[in-house]
């Protein structure tokens, strides 16, 4: 009998942090939940990155997830817009890591890949395939259901992360 795993998946960012959570028991997914973490755009970034921290570990301490997955940042024209990224995104690492979880990344191409089978489209073909994949998925926003898709791509990918991250500890 396989294993059940629960993943959460993660899709940071600054004014909104979606997060999605799906049990994987061999290729079963089944939907947990799904919402978003919203920061105050009206207060200082610190208190913002301390919205998503504490927000975040209510969700991780509520759900108890056994794996993480966080999608990679990408770089746009906007270089302060990207490094606020960043550290939302450095939140969204450091609260499954300090939870005890490992914490997988993937790069938006290889999330899309992975559920829609193409590494380029758009929210709609992701939003169609998360619940084409997961029937009873219920997301309040586009960054949950990406969230959930970022999940989805773990879920797939996990065992050759999971060795992955296996060699890499036996090295060190």
């Amino acid at each position: 009998m396989a294993e059940t795993i629960r993943i959460i998946g993660i899709d940071p960012g600054l004014r909104r942090t979606g997060w999605g959570i799906v049990e994987a028991c061999g290729n079963a997914l089944r939907f947990v939940g799904a919402g978003t973490v919203v920061s105050d755009a009206k207060a200082d970034l610190a208190s913002r990155l301390c919205e998503l921290h504490d927000g975040l570990s209510a969700i991780i301490h509520a759900q108890m997830p056994d794996e993480a997955a966080v999608e990679q940042t990408f770089v746009n024209k906007d270089a302060v817009a990207t490094l606020k990224l960043g550290q939302a995104r450095g939140i969204a690492m450091l609260v499954p890591a300090k939870a005890g979880l490992r914490v997988a990344e993937y790069a938006p191409n290889a999330v899309k890949k992975s559920v829609i089978g193409v590494g380029h489209g758009d929210k709609r073909q992701i939003h169609m395939m998360v619940k084409v994949l997961m029937p009873r998925a219920v997301f309040d926003t586009d960054d949950a259901a990406d969230a959930l898709a970022i999940a989805i791509c773990h879920a797939h990918h996990r065992q050759s992360v999971t060795g992955r991250l296996a060699a890499a500890a036996r090295v060190a």
